[in-house]
């Protein structure tokens, strides 16, 4: 069955060790939706200005992704976010952000999309996130993201958002921001009194963070020998985890739970391995597969 994901379609500027880059594809959606599809088809929204790259409606071709909920919005601009990783790979630094399109009204959700069961609400304005939920007609399972951005100015509205979700992801730095807790399981406990049955906390490097009422449980990053960007990392994680989760019905038991994180935490490892979304794009499912076995192979003990 088809997941749907809504997010941030960009313009990025970014900045690592390994150097730079300008102006190139990116956004939540965008990454989200190439690691889902090796698991399911994928039903994309967004919204785009006409500045939007040529790239876009050809990056997915020869995958099931639907760019049929692309708005392309004319006089307006395309989201653009200039990053910087040159202090710290485990987070980035944003050194300018052009909301544009994106402080606009949400993209409409296709008459032939209202059906999907699978949801997630990639990294954008909150407002915008709860706006296209309330036009879905019988979602099964939903997932959101965020960012520190929309933390610190737009923190109601997340937190509204929270009580109509199942799941919600966010990495390290989020969660303390939003729930000023130091120690994460105390963070993600807190977060799941605001709604969602699960919460997954990403710690770069280190790995990630499951807590729900079952209790918590924590994953290792999948051993990489170089990290080129980051970028990408956490919603290539979330299309991984969420394309699984698809092909299993939405059920969020413990067990499912775990080999999805799993999944997640592979096909993130791919993205890391280059500029934008070069890395991911030289992986595939057999690939992605044989990593899987390889890591839970090394996770038994």
């Amino acid at each position: 069955m088809s997941l749907l994901v809504t997010g941030s379609i960009g313009l990025d500027t970014l900045e690592t060790p390994s150097g730079k880059r300008e102006q190139v594809l990116g956004g939540s959606a965008i990454y989200f939706s190439y690691a889902a599809s090796f698991f399911t088809p994928v039903r994309l929204v967004g919204v785009v200005g006409e500045d939007h790259p040529k790239s876009l409606f050809t990056l997915f071709e020869g995958r099931e992704v639907d760019t049929g909920g692309i708005e392309v919005r004319s006089g307006s601009k395309t989201f653009r976010w200039h990053g910087s990783y040159l202090k710290d790979l485990n987070e980035a630094v944003t050194v300018e952000v052009d909301l544009n399109v994106l402080a606009e009204r949400a993209p409409k959700i296709p008459a032939g999309f209202l059906d999907s069961k699978f949801i997630f609400l990639a990294n954008t304005h909150p407002a915008l996130q709860q706006e296209m939920l309330a036009s879905l007609k019988s979602p099964k399972l939903i997932v959101a993201d965020t960012m520190n951005l929309w933390i610190a100015t737009e923190r109601a509205q997340l937190v509204k958002l929270l009580s109509k979700v199942h799941g919600f992801v966010l990495n390290d730095g989020e969660a303390r921001l939003l729930t000023e807790e130091k120690n994460l399981i105390s963070a993600a406990k807190k977060v799941l009194k605001m709604g969602p049955k699960f919460v997954v906390i990403k710690k770069g490097e280190h790995g990630c963070l499951l807590v729900s009422d079952s209790g918590a449980f924590v994953l290792p990053a999948f051993p990489a020998e170089a990290v080129v960007d980051p970028t990408g990392a956490g919603d290539s994680f979330a299309g991984g985890m969420m394309g699984y989760l698809a092909t299993q019905g939405g059920t969020i038991s413990g067990a499912t739970l775990k080999r999805a994180l799993a999944y997640g935490t592979v096909v993130a490892s791919y993205t890391i391995s280059d500029f934008s979304l070069d890395g991911i794009k030289r992986a595939d499912r057999d690939k992605i597969d044989g990593r899987w076995h390889e890591f839970k192979t090394a996770m038994s003990f």
